[in-house]
């Protein structure tokens, strides 16, 4: 596995990209001053864009239905989490646009060769948004697993009067 938007699996028999560009963008604006140089003040992160672009041919890797499951995903207008095959977590991302262009084609119409590439924007606020705050989640395990040993621990004493 390559990667993994929502559902859809990008693997060498789907739909292989052979690029990733990642776009991050910085808010800082500036305020004019007499004399001097205007003031800026850092806001924060702004927007978040990964463009995946590939070749598909169909004969070999995905094809058109590759490329259908990914425009239906972008028509529902919904946030899918984007994580890599290393486990790299990027986000929730949406398709914000979408190309393909056909080319060298069969007889019967159907295209040899199929380029594609794919817009996402991250819309989540932040990693810990998305999973929640990881320490709360591990101490409540922790307290639950706790309870249930606890709980373990008094039906088998009972087991040995």
């Amino acid at each position: 596995m390559m990667m993994i938007l929502g559902l859809f699996v990008f693997t060498l028999s789907t739909a292989p990209y052979q690029t990733l560009n990642r776009s991050l963008e910085y808010r800082w604006p500036t305020n004019s001053r007499v004399g001097l140089l205007p003031a800026a003040q850092f806001l924060g992160q702004d927007n978040d864009a990964i463009t995946l672009s590939g070749v598909l041919l169909p004969e070999v890797t995905g094809g058109r239905l590759s490329l259908l499951a990914l425009e239906t995903m972008a028509a529902q207008g919904k946030a899918w989490p984007l994580i890599e095959g290393s486990g790299r977590i990027y986000g929730t991302f949406v398709v914000t646009g979408f190309t393909e262009t056909r080319t060298e084609f069969f007889a019967d119409g159907a295209a040899r060769r199929i380029e594609f590439t794919l817009n996402l924007m991250r819309v989540d606020e932040s990693l810990t948004a998305m999973f929640g705050d990881l320490k709360d989640q591990a101490g409540s395990l922790l307290s639950k697993a706790k309870t249930l040993a606890g709980k373990a621990q008094s039906v088998l004493g009972g087991f040995g009067s």
